[in-house]
């Protein structure tokens, strides 16, 4: 079981990136999810989760450029980034609570990251 991110790269200032989650392996769904980030030298923040109802919550200095939303065919989460930033530059990363099948439980798992940076 494990969460991969992608999608990171170098971007210029008021470009976009898609980031997309993917919880594999044997699981049943995901439940609450949510993306964080992390600068050099500071602690790693929220950015937005999700329920599994489709309920957001968003930092208050991203709301309306950063949106999250699941597809749970896929098991996959997305964070859409636009109008970035250089302030937008760390690494992000994915972590959700994922339903694990026989016996039915839930664990929460955290993806490895993936390297953003906006260049000025």
């Amino acid at each position: 079981v494990q969460l991969v991110e992608s999608g990171g790269g170098l971007v210029q200032a008021g470009g976009s990136l898609r980031l997309p989650c993917v919880a594999s392996g044997s699981i049943s769904g995901i439940r609450a999810a949510g993306w964080y980030r992390q600068a050099a030298g500071t602690q790693r923040e929220l950015v937005a989760n999700i329920t599994s109802s489709h309920s957001t919550n968003y930092a208050d200095a991203l709301k309306g450029r950063f949106a999250i939303s699941r597809d749970n065919a896929k098991n996959t989460v997305y964070l859409q980034m636009n109008s970035l930033e250089p302030e937008d530059t760390g690494v992000y990363y994915c972590n959700a609570d994922l339903l694990i099948p026989a016996p039915e439980r839930v664990r929460r798992y955290w993806g490895r990251g993936t390297q953003v940076t906006v260049s000025s």
